[in-house]
């Protein structure tokens, strides 16, 4: 039995997120099935290092499968890539791994980057790839507001009530706000994140880049523990999965 590890990336729009669901197409079901049509296993599982939403895209997901199949990474590369055929996702490196190797269980952190599109004209090319915000944000400001949620927390009010997690404390490494031309972008990194998290955030800091909260309501929000608290939920469109990072072996 061989394991091998996929780094993908995707586009998130046509897709009901990564997971394989009932009431769409998903990331994990295109791959499952590409992958399923040059390996002799009928039942092929692509498990992944984390779950996307709905239209959230990614640049660097790890997921691993198993497949008795003697075959190089070199070719599980191209062969996935080519039964994709026109599906908006590329698998970018693949690699031979041991056995003991878990894209989920084995990431030591997740990093995730999120786009404003900071101008008055409508979105063209990147529409459904950035969120658009017209009012001119003050990256500045937004940045002094993140730092209040970096480190461990509580993180109840900027998760999703949905979420699965049994525990909403989690450890934020770091939380950066930068400005590149007409764009703002929010660098997030965490061992692992809540559902929601980092949209709820972005959310929340664009109210005070825009001029509508000040930073410290940022950390009246969090030690509301209170999901009625939160300012609002960015859309998906902006939110990329940048790249997991695993710990040497």
């Amino acid at each position: 039995m061989s394991r091998f590890k996929l780094t993908i990336e995707y586009d998130g729009r046509p897709y009901v997120g990564w997971q394989r669901q009932d009431n769409g197409p998903s990331v994990q079901q295109a791959l499952e099935k590409a992958i399923e049509r040059f390996v002799p296993e009928q039942d092929i599982r692509v498990s992944g290092s984390g779950r996307t939403d709905a239209g959230v895209h990614a640049y660097g997901q790890v997921a691993h499968f198993d497949t008795e199949r003697d075959i190089s990474s070199d070719k599980v590369q191209g062969a996935i890539n080519y039964h994709l055929g026109r599906e908006p996702i590329a698998v970018v490196g693949a690699e031979l791994v041991d056995e003991g190797f878990d894209a989920r269980f084995s990431a030591s952190a997740r990093h995730y980057i999120y786009k404003i599109c900071n101008r008055r004209a409508p979105l063209t090319f990147d529409r459904g790839l950035k969120w658009h915000v017209k009012p001119q944000l003050d990256e500045k400001l937004m940045h002094a507001a993140a730092q209040y949620l970096v480190g461990k927390h509580d993180f109840t009010t900027f998760r999703h009530v949905h979420c699965q997690s049994k525990d909403p404390v989690k450890t934020m490494d770091y939380l950066r706000v930068e400005r590149a031309g007409s764009e703002v972008h929010v660098f997030a990194g965490a061992r692992s994140f809540l559902h929601h998290q980092i949209r709820s955030i972005t959310g929340t800091l664009m109210l005070v880049g825009a001029g509508k909260w000040l930073p410290e309501d940022v950390k009246r929000a969090l030690e509301a523990k209170d999901r009625s608290a939160l300012g609002i939920n960015a859309p998906p469109d902006g939110l990329y999965f940048d790249r997991v990072d695993y710990l040497p072996e």
